[in-house]
């Protein structure tokens, strides 16, 4: 169950795959409500201290996710030829977006060449710093890359749930079932 099959995903993708969606909404309903902090409100500072810190764990979590994935089968995409040539499509603009963000978020964040404190545990050091206009390039290509995201995930999201709802395939089933992998895997459904 742990593992992934050729017909379905197993518990770590699973846990990856929704701890990743939930950190994303989150970050960005943050980002988005930070924007409109003033200097002395309470949360100026705290608010892009959670910020940072959950980006930096899931950009951990999102290479750990794709070294994940480099060792396991990908179960067998359902739907037509072109469905499946979007899906990859999709999901190498999600990965690329996702990745995007976070490496801006990094870039802002260390443009003083100070390290990001992640919730006070350790810290990620600056190791690119002081080129010219660090942070308001990164943090330009940090909010059109975050929207992007968005985007990617409202179609990610509308996809699954037209194979759900409308094709009646196990697409969306799979990825919330680890249990339906192993069972198609011995034929049992």
């Amino acid at each position: 169950m742990w593992r992934n099959t050729q017909r379905g995903w197993g518990i770590v993708s699973i846990l990856l795959h929704w701890l990743s969606a939930l950190a994303i909404i989150g970050l960005f309903a943050l980002g988005w409500w930070m924007t409109g902090l003033g200097y002395y409100d309470s949360w100026y500072n705290q608010g892009p201290w959670i910020h940072r810190s959950i980006g930096i764990l899931l950009l951990f979590a999102t290479l750990g996710r794709l070294v994940w994935r480099l060792f396991q089968p990908t179960p067998r995409l359902e739907g037509r030829r072109l469905e499946v040539i979007a899906a990859h499509l999709g999901h190498i603009g999600l990965y690329a977006a996702v990745l995007l963000v976070m490496v801006s978020g990094y870039l802002i964040s260390t443009a003083n060449g100070r390290g990001v404190s992640v919730f006070g545990w350790f810290e990620v050091p600056a190791l690119l710093q002081n080129f010219p206009n660090q942070a308001s390039l990164a943090g330009d290509v940090h909010w059109y890359s975050a929207l992007t995201l968005m985007l990617l995930a409202a179609g990610h999201t509308l996809a699954a749930l037209k194979h759900h709802w409308f094709d009646r395939n196990k697409t969306l089933v799979r990825m919330m079932n680890p249990v339906h992998a192993q069972r198609s895997a011995r034929g049992v459904n």
